[in-house]
Parts: structure tokens; sequence; C-alpha cells
């Protein structure tokens, strides 16, 4: 039997959030143990910290970060900086990497890194100081696709199985009730190649059947490889542009060491390459599994290495991954709509990371993180920033899995697998299937996992969800990571409260609020600590598509000179919902000069034109559920048949030269008539005299 380690609840360094899953020799149901095997919190290095600058830091005059400055130079200006700040602080500072224009790492020999952030912190010229923590991986058409493992038969095609399949994606029914009902979704659509979900992870393997590099057909776009330290790496050469997982099993050699302290023994996960298949394998390709959003591109981004990745890799990456530049990288020519981010550790978001996210969000895009694997333990970080989109993962009847962490911070839950078996040794029945590879310390053969290779936990249920949100995009360009939210709550699937087993004769309870120290297994999910409900793909991605804009133009000839009338009369939404706001605008007045004249934000206005030609208004709405559309109309006007009659302008008078007009020049005919009137006075008063 092979044991996989999918994913692991890691307290403090971010982890890919998958949960240990073996097939257990123990009388329970449940293949989730009463004490699932956790690893400790990574401690963060030992002399590293995360240093941000204020805006207008003497540091930040004298050696700015320029946009698309080669590596040489950018290394110059980050050493200046530790420079200029260790000679204030009376300590020698060594630079690391860059995370953005005001961000670095700062190194120090003979301090701890707690200390150091405290004394960075106190210098005037920065806003924050932080230890450099670690981070692991958290991993515990109308008609069916005809991918194989798809279906329900997966354990008939492959004799490991699993003979659910990919239930996960499939609409619930009585007995797998927190499935996605991904069907419904494709009605509408299997994703479009303009919208690009970013996997930050442990890389991927470019050769798997069902990814491929996109210049052959397949998903996976080039991205980046941020992992900075090149023995974490695995690949010799520190940050670069191939995120090929290279493995990152860990020996009981390595576990020795002060670099891989609290490390595991472990094999090579491909923790990667199975979140990258969840967000966007090939579907209908009649091999392997069908993927969430096949037709969406991946960019995937490495950001974990042998056991963990480091903050400032990750932050960097966060923005790299949204298209935002980091000194030092090439811009990223594919920036994401989406960041999947199936990594984590505990603790309170902190600045730096809260920094990052709100650079992001205000581009527009949408991160999704995985809630945790810490067995009921509060969430962890990513997930746990505000306005990032933590997943907790669910049992295939609903019910909170043991592993999963939880708490208000949760938006929205999604499957996570689970085993459920009655003989010791026998097969996972509802794990998450995803592509894999076989090798246990470089890769192999690709492969997808299985009932004995089993993927569960937080880290896969985040991708399902990135998915969707893939999707959503695909159908509504125009959303807000705030509307994206708002349809993923109201469209969620409500908890059950029935069907849970702890497999001992004990009665599931409600889920509480979280605790750090005292686990919290299988629960009854509320909303209170399990997000709005259950990831419903199918209605999240109708409610978003079902919203559409029209523009009718009322007036008959719009005409240069007279009002012109638009109504929003045409558009429509699902049944049930209405159209809140409405918002119009000239994009392109062209040579009409148009402008609007009434209200913007009725469902009519009114414009005024004063030339011929054509302009193009806008319309932008609103629904009850925050979903926007917009819609671009063109209008000709034609010009106005009886312009106003204006006067000619008196003939000029010539003067005294002649001949048209030299000498003396043109008068006006006021002037003459002021003449005259003087004349005529001076005629009078001669003869009076």
């Amino acid at each position: 039997m092979k044991i996989a380690l999918r994913v692991a609840a890691l307290p403090l360094a971010l982890t890919c959030l998958a949960a240990w899953s073996i097939a257990w020799a123990a009388p329970a149901v449940s293949k989730t143990p009463k004490n699932p095997p956790t690893r400790a919190a990574l401690a963060p290095l030992e002399d590293e910290v995360i240093v941000r600058f204020k805006a207008d830091a003497s540091v930040m005059r004298r050696h700015a970060l320029a946009a698309g400055a080669d590596r040489a130079a950018v290394g110059d200006a980050l050493t200046q900086r530790a420079n200029l700040l260790g000679a204030r602080r009376g300590r020698a500072l060594l630079a690391g990497s860059a995370i953005d224009e005001r961000s670095q790492v700062v190194r120090a020999v003979g301090v701890d890194a707690a200390t150091l952030a405290r004394e960075l912190a106190a210098d005037p010229d920065v806003e924050f100081a932080e230890v450099n923590g670690r981070k692991r991986f958290l991993l515990t058409p109308n008609a069916p696709p005809n991918d194989p493992l798809y279906a329900a038969a997966a354990a008939s095609v492959r004799p490991n199985g699993p003979a659910s399949g990919q239930w996960y994606l499939r609409a619930p029914d009585s007995v797998v009730k927190s499935s996605i009902d991904i069907e419904t979704a494709w009605t509408r659509t299997q994703g479009s190649a303009a919208v690009v979900v970013a996997v930050l992870d442990t890389g991927v393997r470019f050769e798997h059947p069902d990814l491929g590099r996109v210049a052959s057909g397949g998903r996976l776009l080039p991205g980046y490889d941020f992992v900075a330290d090149s023995v974490v790496g695995n690949d010799a050469d520190g940050r670069d542009a191939d995120p090929s997982d290279t493995g990152d099993w860990v020996t009981a050699a390595e576990s020795r060491t002060p670099k891989f302290s609290g490390c595991s023994v472990a094999s090579s996960s491909w923790h990667g390459t199975s979140t990258a298949s969840l967000v966007g394998a090939a579907t209908n390709n009649g091999i392997g599994m069908a993927g969430t959003a096949p037709g969406i591109r991946v960019l995937p981004v490495r950001v974990l290495g042998k056991c963990f990745g480091v903050d400032s890799d990750i932050q960097a990456a966060m923005l790299w991954s949204a298209g935002i530049n980091v000194a030092g990288v090439p811009d990223n020519p594919n920036p994401a709509k989406v960041l999947n981010m199936s990594l984590g550790g505990t603790g309170a978001c902190s600045a730096s990371y809260q920094s990052v996210v709100d650079q992001i969000l205000a581009r527009g895009t949408v991160i999704v993180a995985a809630a945790g694997n810490g067995a009921g333990g509060p969430v962890g970080t990513p997930a746990n920033c505000r306005g990032v989109i933590a997943v907790l993962g669910l049992r295939h009847v609903g019910t909170k899995v043991g592993f999963s962490d939880l708490g208000t911070q949760v938006s929205i839950a999604a499957p996570g697998g689970n085993c459920i078996n009655i003989t010791p040794g026998s097969p996972c029945l509802y794990p998450i299937l995803a592509a894999t590879n076989d090798g246990t310390q470089a890769p192999a053969t690709s492969n997808y996992t299985d009932s004995f290779d089993v993927t569960v936990g937080t880290s896969f249920s985040s991708p399902l969800v990135a998915g969707t949100v893939g999707l959503m995009f695909s159908a509504q360009p125009g959303l807000t990571p705030t509307g994206v939210l708002n349809v993923l709550q109201n469209t969620a699937r409500p908890f059950p409260t029935t069907g849970g087993d702890n497999g001992d004769g004990t009665v599931v309870g409600q889920c509480t609020a979280p605790s750090s120290s005292v686990q919290q297994l299988q629960c009854y999910c509320n909303t209170a600590f399990c997000g709005a409900g259950m990831l419903n793909a199918g209605a999240a991605v109708q409610a978003v598509a079902s919203l559409v804009a029209r523009i009718t133009v009322t007036t008959t000839t719009p005409t240069a000179g007279s009002a012109i009338s638009l109504s929003s009369s045409g558009s429509s939404t699902n049944t049930g919902r209405s159209i809140v706001a409405w918002n119009w605008s000239v994009v392109d007045a062209g040579t009409t000069a148009a402008s609007i004249t009434s209200a913007t934000n009725a469902a009519t206005v009114t414009l005024s034109a004063t030339g011929a030609g054509s302009f193009t208004a806008r319309l932008t709405l609103s629904d009850d559920l925050g979903v926007t559309a917009s819609v671009d109309q063109a209008v000709t006007v034609a010009a106005n048949p009886n312009p106003p009659v204006v006067p000619p302008a008196a003939p000029p008078i010539s003067g005294g030269g002649g001949g048209g007009g030299g000498g003396g020049g043109a008068m006006s005919a006021p002037w003459l008539l002021l003449l005259a009137l003087a004349v005529g006075v001076l005629a009078l008063g001669r003869r009076r005299s």
C-alpha cells in the first residue's frame, strides 16, 4: 500500500492544506481518525525579517526600485536600503529578496528574528517589520463528460477506484449531499481562455496528460518559480521562469538539519499538480479526470519547496500573479483573475499579508484560500485575511470533515474528501480524485490518486471554489471581488442537519467556535463557523450569467439638436431577482459632442448631441446579489434638417481709399451713423449763427 501525504495541519508555516490519509488499521467507520496526525508548526526562519518601508521613507527616495530594472540594479538598491537601515540601528544587515517596491527581506547574524523585527519596527522609516514565517501545503456540456474517472464506475475503469469517481463534481443526491453540481454550471460555460486562475503551490508537472502546456494545446501557462532558497526549492537555481515541481521529499537526514527542523520524513507530494488539475484538467478528452473549469487557463506559480515555503516568496508571488510588478522579476504577461492558495499556517493575518491582499483586491482579483487542517482549530493565514474567500472542508454527507478548521472568517464550504470503511485496509470511498505523479522522490509516471493513494484536505476544497469563480468570470467578466463573494454565498445550499456518523455510536454534534488546543472533528455545520453554506457551482454560474444588460434606443431618429432617449428595458435577470442599480455614461462622443442631460442612475436616460455622427453609450447594471453587467451601444445621430437661421453680418463699407479699400480702411455702419449725426449738428449750428 502506498501512503500519501496530501494535506497536513500546520499551525504556523504556510503549507499545503491536505490531510494525512491512509488505510487505517482501526475499527472505525470513518477513515478520518479520531486524532488525525498533525505536524508541529514550523518555526519562522531564524534570522530573516520582512520590512515594509513607509511611502515617504528617506531610503525609498534614495534607493527606489524602478519598474523593469534588471536584477543587478534591484539587488544594488535592496543592499543600499539594508545598509542604511542597519547603520541607523547599529546592526549589520544583509539584503534578501524583494516583495514589492516598498517591501523586502533583510537578514542579520547573531540576533533572533523576533528581536530584529522589534528593533526595525522602531525605525521612523519602517511601516512594519515581521519575522519571515514558513508555510506548507494543506493536503490531508449537457451530458456528463467522457473522462472515465469522472463517473461513479471509476473503480471498474481503474483497479484502485475509487468507486465514487469524481463524486464531488456531480449533482448532489440523497447520499452525497455536498457535491457542487458542476454540470449545471457547464450548461452556461466551461470557462473562457481569457480567464486565468493562478495556482500558488509546489509547481506542476507539465507533462501530465490532463494538463499540458498552453503552447501544446494544454491548459498550463508558463508561470514562474518564486522559491528563492535553492535548497528548499530542490532545483539549484532559486527564482526563475520554470515552475516545474522537481519533488518535495524530505529524508531522515534532512529532517535533522536546522533548515528542515520540524519537517516530517515524506515522499514527494506533487501537491501543485493535484490542485491545478482540480481547477482546470482537460475535460471530454476521453482520458483521466475532469477539471472544474476546463476552458480557463491555469498559471502555475511555485511558492512551496521541500517541506515549506516562506512568507516573502509567497507574498511576492501573490502580487506577481495578479499583474503587480515585483522588482527583479519580469512582469506577468498573463495576470490572473483568481488566485488559489491551498496552503496556510496558524496565527492572525499579519500586516504584510493584509497589505498584499489589499493591493490584489484593488485590482479586481479574487483570492481563494484553504481554511486549514488543524482538526477544528482557528482559520489560518492567508485564509483569515480580510477579503480572502476562506474555504472549509466537507464530508460527502455535508458535515464538517474532521480535519478541517473553522471559524467566523470562513466564507463558503466545499468537499474536502473523507473515507468510509468497515474493515481495516478497505478502500477509501470518498477521496478527492486528482492528478499526481508516481515518483516517491524525483518525478516518474503521470497518474491519478485513488482509493489507496488518497488525497483529502481543505487543499482540495479550495480549488473547487477557485475553479467555480473562474467560470463566474467567464460568464460575467465585469464581476468584482465583492460581487463574487455575494453570489457564492447567496447561491450556496444550506447545510444538512442529519446524515452524520461518527462510526462509534456517538452523536454528531453542532459545530462550535474553534479552539487551538481542543480538537473538533465531524460536526453539523452552521453559518456562524462554516461559511454561508455548501458551494453550488451550478447556481453561482447561472446567477451571474443570467444578468444581461441591453440598451434600446427609444428615439426613432436621433437628431442633432433634439433630445435622444435610451432605455434599459431589454435587460433581464433571473426570476425572483431584481435589478437595483443603473449607471449610464458616454464612453465616446465622437463628432456629436453628446452628453447626458438627465439623471444617470435611472432605467432610462436622456442625452443631447450638437453634431451629426455617432456616439457610444454604456449601461452598467447591478442586481440584488451584487452581480454587475455592462453593455455598450453605438447610436447614430442625423444632422439637423432645420438648423437655426443666423442673420448675416452687415457687409463692411470701404473707407476713402477707393478700389475696394486701402487708405483709411473700412468703417462700420454704427460709425457712419454717428458721423452723420455729428455733421448734422454742425450744420444746424452754422445756420443759427
